[in-house]
């Protein structure tokens, strides 16, 4: 029985899975047996050079960074960690990785969608900053003020007890945000990281960056896998995710049930993703690299199913519903609809990566997945639902609580 087979229940924990289970859903929407979508191939190719032509456009030289957290902390070519980072003058690298990974935890589980309306006003530009953007800057200014750490000698860190007592207003104070500012799921947003903090304690763990530590110890000072890092965030905070499917007392995390997926498996109908963990990999990699730690096989980790990425492919009609009626609905995030959408973005990237590359004569190595995304789908995502619709919303709505989207 699969609640009894633990192993069963780590492989949905592994990018493979995530992978396999995508371009299954794939091939059910090339046959034309998906519930709610259809796919066509034939308007895949237009949407790569929509992505290629953005990609020059923003990158000439193809000097692409990684898709992660520390893009979001430049603004205007200030890139306000770097700042923070020489003002800390951190006394070596492991305290400054401990603190990069504090950092960046922290920002990521705060990354939920915004909603439309929600601005953050950054104090040095005056600018009105909103989305991914102005939460991650709101979280900068946060961690910078010492906000995460309850030792007043120790501001530039995230402890488990600060992490416990947050609360929805102080994070609304951080934030801007109120009446006149609404951000989506305060409540949410501080009982995710209420539950770090308590899962951190639970591990004999003090700070995030802790994690920093143990992945360092495995790297040797010398190297380390991707998916290797994307195991441990999922060890370390599986955990804090609210509770939905679970196997052999393993929480699943960001995985859900489609009841046409692998119907002979162990794991049949469940179809795992791990976004958030998988951004949040992502954007663990460079505190390594800064610390002389190589991370390898980075393309093993996948696209991420998040509503840019999603949105590209929807737009561009690579993939349509198949009810239109289903555009002007919200939908659950465990619904068959969204997870359909999801598995086939992830799917669907790839693919986008793989023409990319070929036009560019470039290889997996030379240009992986996380420049892609960059470059990138992201963006282009953002870009044509800005051409679509006024103030670019994404093209389906979506009910999340904060903790997936």
């Amino acid at each position: 029985m699969p609640d009894r087979d633990p192993e069963s229940a780590r492989l949905l924990l592994k990018p493979a899975a995530i992978r396999e289970r995508a371009q299954e859903m794939l091939k059910l929407g090339l046959d034309g047996k998906l519930l709610h979508f259809s796919v066509h191939p034939e308007k895949l190719a237009a949407c790569a050079d929509y992505v290629l032509d953005l990609i020059c456009e923003a990158y000439p030289t193809l000097d692409i960074p990684f898709h992660a957290r520390w893009r979001h902390f430049v603004v205007d070519g200030s890139d306000r960690w770097r700042a923070l980072d020489r003002k800390a003058n951190f006394p070596d690298a492991v305290a400054r990785g401990r603190a990069a990974y504090d950092l960046a935890i922290v920002s990521v589980l705060l990354d939920a969608g915004a909603g439309p309306d929600w601005r953050y006003r950054d104090a040095p530009t005056g600018k009105q900053i909103g989305r991914s953007e102005g939460l991650a800057l709101a979280s900068l200014d946060m961690f910078a003020a010492g906000r995460f750490s309850s030792d007043p000698a120790q501001p530039l860190q995230a402890d488990s007890t600060a992490l416990k007592r947050l609360d929805a207003q102080a994070l609304a104070e951080g934030f801007q945000a109120g009446p006149g500012n609404p951000l989506l799921a305060l409540e949410g947003r501080a009982a995710l990281l209420n539950r770090l903090g308590e899962e951190l304690e639970r591990q004999g763990l003090t700070r995030p960056g802790d994690l920093f530590d143990r992945i360092s110890r495995t790297a040797a000072g010398v190297s380390v896998r991707a998916s290797y890092i994307l195991s441990e965030v999922l060890a370390a905070f599986g955990a804090i995710w609210p509770a939905r499917l679970a196997l052999a007392g393993i929480p699943l995390g960001d995985t859900w049930r489609h009841p046409l997926i692998a119907p002979e498996a162990k794991t049949a109908g469940f179809v795992p993703f791990h976004k958030l963990s998988q951004w949040l990999s992502y954007s663990l990699i460079e505190p390594l690299q800064w610390a002389g730690i190589a991370v390898l096989d980075i393309d093993e980790l996948t696209g991420l199913p998040e509503y840019r990425n999603g949105g590209l492919f929807l737009d561009l009609g690579v993939i349509s519903l198949k009810d239109e009626a289903d555009a002007g609905r919200a939908h659950e995030v465990g619904s068959t609809l969204v997870v359909e959408w999801r598995a086939l973005t992830v799917a669907l990237l790839d693919e986008v990566g793989a023409l990319i590359r070929e036009r560019l004569g470039r290889t997996r190595e030379e240009l992986p997945l996380a420049k892609v995304l960059e470059g990138g789908t992201w963006a282009a995502g953002r870009r044509i639902a800005g051409e679509k619709r006024p103030g670019g919303p994404p093209p389906l709505t979506i009910i999340s609580d904060g903790t997936v989207f």
